[in-house]
């Protein structure tokens, strides 16, 4: 995680309560909308990169919709 830009030094991806999603055919919001929809935890949007963070902390939401 150390050499991933603009990544959280306590990342939840470093206790497998973290994951990006890409799903090449569907577009980012959707996935993430989908995801939202659930309740489960915090979801990232990232168009530009073409994936979603999701984990299973507090819920929230950051990044362009």
């Amino acid at each position: 995680n150390n050499n991933v830009e603009g990544a959280a030094k306590n990342s939840m991806h470093l206790h497998g309560k973290a994951v990006d999603v890409i799903f090449p055919d569907l577009p980012v919001g959707y996935v993430g909308r989908l995801a939202q929809h659930y309740s489960a935890g915090g979801v990232g949007f990232y168009p530009s990169r073409g994936f979603v963070h999701i984990d299973t902390g507090r819920i929230r939401t950051w990044g362009k919709r």
